[in-house]
């Protein structure tokens, strides 16, 4: 038996209340407290990425692994706290009864996702392929956690989220996107197509899971596993980082087409993780929108 969801509990829930109030000025408002919370969670972010980013260079260990996962679930815990305290309600993206389910399936589609493009990669014959080989992959799932955890909760349930608020969907999904490719012109090797490649087949794609479910969790999880089957199973660049530790090794072949390969940044800037994450995009967020995920909650009437 289904009912007819209506009134306050259509749309997405982005905050009404508290700071987020109706009334004058408050798409200035929504941007004040997503500067503050954007400033906060990269602080938290960075503490993540100072245990994560050296153990990506020497292999570190289940411990550490730990460490990272208790410095991402203590933000999270900010998160909610801040969040009820400045806006008047628990946060809904991080439902914890639907954790479980969301989670994995995020990292069932990630994984897929990204092998389904490297697949791409070796079919066209710009990419070699070889191992298996030993290989611890604590590094690269602390890696996975941190910014998976970490990006998600910064990109979308801040960024996406106030933008909304302020501006409406659409300005929203086309500046976190933009945001995202951005920021990883920062990484090694990369390019402004590397960037553009991120913006499109990443930010709007894990946009799309947020805006699908009106919780992080999928998000979270196709972006870990994206990251770790990347690193870990195929052994390519992630993000323009080359791995040290790989159950496989892949690399585009010498003299194959960059717009193809995606170069040394990796196969996140090549043609088949393009169409991929694109077209994955597109689907999740038709799907948002038949939801009617595309708008607001409207504010409580009394």
């Amino acid at each position: 038996m289904t009912s007819e969801i209506t009134g306050d509990q259509a749309g997405l829930e982005v905050g009404r209340k508290r700071f987020l109030h109706p009334g004058p000025l408050r798409w200035l408002r929504a941007l004040g407290w997503m500067v503050l919370l954007f400033v906060l969670f990269s602080i938290v972010y960075a503490g993540a990425q100072m245990v994560a980013n050296p153990m990506f260079k020497k292999g570190g260990h289940l411990l550490e692994v730990l460490e990272v996962l208790a410095i991402c679930c203590a933000g999270f815990g900010l998160y909610a706290g801040v969040v009820r305290l400045a806006e008047g309600r628990w946060p809904e993206e991080l439902d914890l009864r639907r954790m479980p389910v969301e989670l994995a399936i995020g990292l069932v589609i990630g994984a897929l996702m990204l092998s389904a493009a490297v697949g791409g990669l070796y079919l066209l014959g710009v990419y070699d392929i070889s191992g298996p080989r030993a290989a611890t992959a604590w590094a690269t799932v602390a890696m996975a956690i941190e910014s998976g955890f970490m990006e998600e909760l910064i990109m979308r349930a801040i960024l996406l989220r106030l933008l909304m608020r302020a501006f409406g969907i659409w300005p929203a999904l086309i500046v976190q996107a933009a945001l995202f490719g951005a920021l990883h012109l920062a990484n090694p090797n990369a390019t402004p197509v590397a960037a553009a490649a991120i913006a499109v087949e990443a930010g709007l794609m894990l946009a799309g899971f947020y805006l699908l479910t009106g919780r992080l969790w999928m998000s979270v999880g196709v972006h870990a596993a994206w990251n770790f089957t990347q690193g870990w199973v195929w052994g390519a660049s992630v993000s323009g980082i080359p791995v040290t530790e790989s159950w496989l090794v892949s690399k585009p072949k010498p003299g194959a087409p960059e717009f193809l390969s995606g170069g040394a940044f990796g196969p996140e800037a090549s043609l088949p993780a393009m169409v991929v994450g694109t077209l994955v995009a597109i689907i999740v967020l038709w799907l948002a929108w038949k939801q009617g995920n595309f708008k607001a909650r409207p504010d409580a009437t009394t």
